[in-house]
């Protein structure tokens, strides 16, 4: 799944570790999901949105 994960975290100026805290996952679970090795769970997918202020569909796209 594509994805603006990596633009939206460099807008902000955080490392993936960064995100990582702020998502309570592991940095490994952000680079997968930036270079789509991973898909996120809803429950992730809603708080990553949530973060950016955005909807899931203007940051994951199938």
């Amino acid at each position: 799944m594509k994805n603006s994960l990596r633009d939206l975290r460099q807008e902000q100026g955080w490392s993936q570790g960064d995100l990582a805290e702020r998502l309570q996952v592991s940095r490994q679970t952000v680079n997968s999901i930036e270079t789509g090795r991973y898909d996120p769970s809803l429950p992730l997918a809603f708080a990553i949105a949530r973060l950016f202020g955005r909807r899931i569909e203007e940051i994951f796209e199938p």
